[in-house]
């Protein structure tokens, strides 16, 4: 599951960007839950989310313990932390 690191940064980078931006309508919503554009942006950029996440741990494994499976569910315990080169 090793690739390019610059590759993995920006892919994490991308990920970290849309999580913003899908959190942040989340607080929007539950403020203004009948906002019919709103509820548009949020699924929008969840399917986003949702996609660039599988994108992330089918090249890296996984990032959150919801997307561990037996076989992967401990790698991140066999790869580089982020002070020794990896990419968290």
């Amino acid at each position: 599951m090793k690739g390019n690191p610059v590759e993995q940064e920006k892919l994490l980078q991308w990920l970290n960007m849309v999580s913003f931006a899908v959190n942040d309508i989340v607080l929007y919503l539950d403020t203004h839950p009948a906002d019919q554009e709103a509820i548009a942006y949020f699924k929008h950029f969840r399917e986003i989310r949702t996609e660039a996440l599988k994108e992330y741990e089918s090249c890296y494994g996984p990032l959150t313990v919801d997307s561990a499976t037996p076989e992967n569910e401990w790698l991140w315990a066999v790869q580089p932390m982020p002070w020794e080169g990896g990419c968290c």
